[in-house]
């Protein structure tokens, strides 16, 4: 769970997505937008969400969000899960956990009664100032736009 709630500054990240190219906070002033963090690559619940955020995409435009997903898989593995579900928005391969670690969502997890370090699947909305206008633990991977969206 982390520690980051709604009017906290979001942290400053630099990041590398599926094509070798530089993502940073700094690169969505005056814009809102959707950081998304998810376990793995190709996995049911993570498809589920990537795929609910890609159909409503559009939408997510209209509204002035822009989208973008972290997880710790490699670059050459969100290539492939972009390309296979036709996602439109970049994945940030964070394999240091620097991105996850700033953002809180790494930490113990139990699963089936064994426990583990993993990512706490969070995402944050980050105002036009760099703010956190949102944070959603409880996602819904499923409906998760109108989670967005509702606010």
């Amino acid at each position: 769970m982390t520690k980051l709630k709604p009017g906290d500054k979001a942290p400053e990240f630099k990041g590398i997505d599926q094509d070798g190219n530089p993502i940073s906070l700094n690169d969505f002033k005056g814009k809102k937008l959707v950081l998304y963090f998810y376990p793995k690559d190709s996995t049911p619940g993570c498809t589920s969400q990537a795929c609910n955020l890609r159909d409503n995409y559009d939408l997510l435009l209209e509204k002035g969000y822009k989208v973008v997903g972290v997880s710790a898989d490699s670059e050459k593995s969100h290539k492939k899960f972009i390309e296979k579900h036709s996602l439109p928005f970049p994945l940030i391969a964070d394999t240091e956990k620097e991105i996850l670690k700033a953002f809180d969502v790494w930490g113990p997890k139990k699963f089936m009664g064994r426990e583990f370090l993993g990512i706490h699947r969070t995402t944050f909305v980050i105002d036009e100032e760099g703010k956190i206008e949102e944070v959603i633990e409880k996602v819904k991977t499923k409906d998760h736009t109108s989670q967005i969206i509702t606010g």
